[in-house]
């Protein structure tokens, strides 16, 4: 099922006959199969609710709305986590108990694999109405070795770099977009040089988080804890070793880092003090910024990422079995997936979409964001997108083996409780426990 996960992301697929999909619940007249009623077939007018689960920021606030005005029997009760993690526990604990899952659950695509085991507690969304919606590796990622559809795909994570222009200008570097992505263009280290030129004219760091950081930098590889069959990487010695004492250097040594950790309650308020001045930035945190630094002016998105391209994140709708409306649930999740309706949430929160016939969108590619000074920013995550050119591998235990190194890098970076070699150990340790070699 990975064949096609080494392509790039080509914006130019076809979809013949991909008219953007308005249709994948029908106009709002009940005719299609399972619409407003218990799915017997011809039209129902029963009153139901559908409850939706994400988690940060999927820009579905309105899309709800709009649904509920097509269908006037059918009640959309939104359900938002404030961080993937905690959208996570809770479906692990309610999937266990076999009871208490919403109608549609949002899954990240790093622990959407780990999931893929229980796939008989997830509806197939298999569908031809659906068939070419979405790039291929979207798709496959999702798809079980069975050929069961386990998600629906809503966005993808092509990354960019967001600065504070105000910030730069205090430390005497360029502020306009074009001239700050020639400043970053090249590797890492290209990078965290000019981070340390920023450093010294400037009170505040350069990045957030040495996690985030090495979030970034990971994504960049193809295998980074498994090989393609699943085969477990060992972490001594590895690619990630290199990585870990990299990003550690950068925010202990050469004291980039601001010393945050991502989705903690100081990087929320950090976005208001002017704390750090670059962040690695998917087309999904761009509404988290905006929404938590209200106010605040000098965010901008420059057309670079160090080392080239990057993929961070990206999601799926699920229905999870335990509904008791499995087809108007997945009614609704592919109407809330179809072209239009996901450039309506790039618009609102900068979930970039998957869907091919979107990513040829003129709707999407002229879009711009007043809060990033006017930033063309489908345009850049565009080209950003275009700059992918392989996407990591992640098995079953993707997300258990980055979490034990995840961790190593929050003892040094946020809690401070450790020097990198120490915690590396307690990384090798703690991988060790996972009793996956």
């Amino acid at each position: 099922m990975r064949t096609t996960r080494k392509r790039t992301l080509a914006l130019t697929a076809g979809v013949a006959g991909m008219a953007l999909v308005a249709s994948a619940c029908g106009g709002g007249d009940g005719t299609e199969t399972g619409e407003g009623g218990e799915s017997e077939g011809g039209e129902s007018t029963e009153e139901i609710t559908l409850t939706v689960a994400t988690f940060n920021e999927f820009g579905y606030e309105e899309l709800v709305e709009e649904y509920m005005e097509l269908h006037p029997n059918i009640t959309v009760e939104h359900k938002k986590a404030a961080t993937a993690n905690e959208a996570r526990d809770n479906l692990n604990t309610r999937l266990a108990a076999g009871s208490g899952l919403a109608d549609i659950e949002a899954i990240e695509v790093d622990w959407l694999t780990e999931l893929m085991q229980f796939s008989d507690k997830f509806v197939d969304l298999s569908d031809p109405e659906v068939e070419g919606r979405w790039l291929d590796w979207k798709v496959d990622a999702a798809t079980t070795a069975d050929g069961m559809l386990m998600g629906y795909g809503t966005d993808i994570g092509p990354e960019a770099i967001c600065y504070r222009s105000d910030l730069f200008a205090a430390a005497g570097l360029p502020t306009d977009r074009a001239e700050v992505a020639t400043l970053l263009e090249g590797d890492w280290e290209n990078y965290f040089t000019v981070g340390e030129q920023f450093v010294a004219s400037s009170d505040s760091a350069w990045f957030d988080s040495a996690g985030a950081t090495y979030q970034a930098m990971v994504n960049q590889l193809e295998n980074a804890y498994e090989e393609d069959d699943g085969t477990v990487i060992g972490l001594e010695g590895s690619e990630v070793e290199d990585l870990y004492y990299t990003v550690l250097e950068a925010s202990v040594d050469r004291e980039l880092s601001a010393h945050l950790a991502q989705w903690s309650d100081d990087w929320f308020a950090a976005f208001q003090s002017g704390n750090f001045a670059t962040m690695a930035c998917p087309g999904w945190m761009l509404g988290i910024i905006e929404g938590n630094a209200a106010g605040v002016t000098g965010w901008d998105i420059a057309d670079v990422f160090p080392g080239g391209g990057g993929n961070w994140g990206g999601s799926y709708l699920t229905v999870p079995t335990q509904s008791e409306h499995p087809e108007e649930a997945k009614a609704l999740a592919a109407w809330l997936t179809a072209p239009e309706q996901q450039i309506k949430a790039f618009n609102s929160k900068g979930t970039f979409p998957s869907q091919v016939a979107a990513l040829e969108s003129e709707d999407l590619l002229s879009a711009t964001n007043e809060f990033f000074n006017n930033a063309p920013t489908g345009e850049i995550l565009a080209n950003r997108a275009e700059a992918v050119t392989a996407t990591p591998f992640k098995g079953a235990n993707y997300f258990a083996i980055h979490t034990t190194v995840a961790d190593g890098l929050t003892r040094v970076d946020v809690d401070q409780t450790d020097d990198p070699a120490s915690s590396w150990e307690k990384t090798l340790q703690a991988f060790q426990e996972l009793g996956l070699q």
